[in-house]
């Protein structure tokens, strides 16, 4: 990776007066919790369960694995946007740089991540609401879908403010759950550490779909176009803090539960693990920070997709905002209680069909930009961008697609 000399800025985006998307500023902290709030939604709560029979050892080598070659794909979009001087969305860079039928596919990622990230979102937090407060998971998913969406409905700085104090916190309540996890341990250390590799791969998907917030990175760009040196380190910090967080929880929840207590919100199970009510509210209230905290980014960017993609004259417009939430909020809300639905399935289904095409995409999407991006930008990728490397990207995100795909239609045993 490196620095050059900046020919142009994107701060020029300010000036595209026709812009459908609005430039907000974010700081350095927001921007960095917005990257962990994508990256900690249900896939935290899932991974204890997903790799339950692979093992913590497994599950650690993929978050390694999928981290690495998930952040070389965000770094190919952030060289994109930083070459680009009209404020795009994933779909619309995807459009300018790769074609229509790019651009599709993208939009088809980021809309089938979302509504199954929002799924698992809506029906883990109801689960949490419903049992705190003894009322029905049909009422509980529609009054946790109400106050998420009335963050995103006040639009990209509100949203980031938001991830900067909860995702804050979260991390303050996990350093205390993970302490009293190791502290108070059940399970023996020695006993966590078997790998089964025969379940290895689709537990790969999962960290994928833990990792794939590529969609966040033009939100980012978005909200540095006063000071786009940031973009880069923000996102750098943003990973590096999930990271620590993705491979913390699951050893908590495998320290604290044997393997056929661990439930599929396993902040249920975790808390009451832990014997204190103090420990049991905690841990459920930093595993519904979690999903709310990825709903609104993930609503967020879905929504500035949709206006990007559809062509609305801008996200400001309130009927069109209107509507794009409704769009997006509604069907998985329906869908949460409808028990159609599984939990750790939607992870799955989301890290198969959306995470695999947004970690690929990025490798073309680069390749264009850099023969006709509009000017040449202040950070570039370096050797994370040699040819070597984008095959590898491909070839090993194409390749859990493919093995997902055969246990889809049941030709390989299930993981779970």
């Amino acid at each position: 990776m490196e620095y050059v000399n900046e020919l142009d800025t994107i701060s020029a985006r300010a000036a595209q007066k026709d812009a459908a998307l609005k430039v907000h500023r974010l700081t350095f902290m927001e921007a960095t919790m917005m990257v962990v709030g994508s990256t900690i939604g249900s896939g935290v709560l899932g991974l204890a369960f997903a790799s339950r029979n692979a093992g913590w050892p497994v599950l650690l080598t993929w978050l390694v694995v999928a981290g690495f070659f998930s952040i070389i794909s965000m770094l190919y979009v952030a060289e994109a946007t930083l070459r680009t001087t009209k404020p795009l969305q994933l779909s619309g860079l995807a459009e300018k740089y790769v074609g229509k039928i790019g651009s599709w596919l993208i939009f088809f990622s980021v809309g089938a991540t979302s509504f199954c990230s929002l799924i698992a979102y809506t029906s883990g937090c109801g689960r949490i609401l419903s049992e705190f407060f003894g009322i029905s998971l049909e009422m509980a998913s529609c009054l946790f879908a109400l106050g998420a969406t009335s963050v995103v409905w006040l639009g990209l700085k509100a949203t980031g403010v938001a991830e900067k104090y909860l995702s804050s916190g979260m991390t303050a309540m996990l350093i205390l759950l993970v302490g009293a996890s190791l502290f108070s341990a059940r399970v023996p250390v020695a006993d966590i550490l078997y790998a089964h590799w025969t379940y290895a791969v689709p537990v790969f998907n999962i960290a994928v779909f833990c990792y794939a917030v590529q969609y966040i990175v033009p939100e980012i760009s978005r909200g540095f176009t006063h000071d786009p040196g940031k973009i880069v380190p923000s996102i750098l910090a943003g990973a590096g803090i999930s990271f620590v967080i993705l491979a913390l929880v699951p050893l908590a929840v495998f320290l604290m539960l044997p393997v056929d207590e661990i439930s599929e919100v396993a902040s249920l199970s975790w808390g009451r693990a832990l014997g204190s009510p103090v420990f049991f509210v905690i841990v459920n209230a930093f595993a519904f920070c979690a999903m709310l905290t990825s709903f609104w980014a993930i609503a967020e960017s879905f929504l500035t997709n949709m206006i990007d993609r559809l062509g609305f004259k801008s996200e400001t417009d309130i009927r069109t905002r209107a509507g794009c939430l409704a769009f997006i909020v509604i069907p998985p809300v329906l869908l949460a209680y409808s028990g159609l639905v599984g939990f750790v399935n939607a992870i799955f289904s989301a890290g198969t069909f959306g995470g695999i095409i947004m970690s690929i995409l990025p490798v073309f999407m680069l390749r264009s930009a850099r023969k006709h991006g509009d000017h040449a930008p202040c950070w570039r990728c370096g050797w994370i961008a040699h040819p070597i490397m984008q095959f590898l990207v491909v070839v090993l995100f194409a390749s859990a697609g493919i093995y997902a795909i055969f246990s889809l239609c049941g030709w390989l045993p299930a993981a779970w």
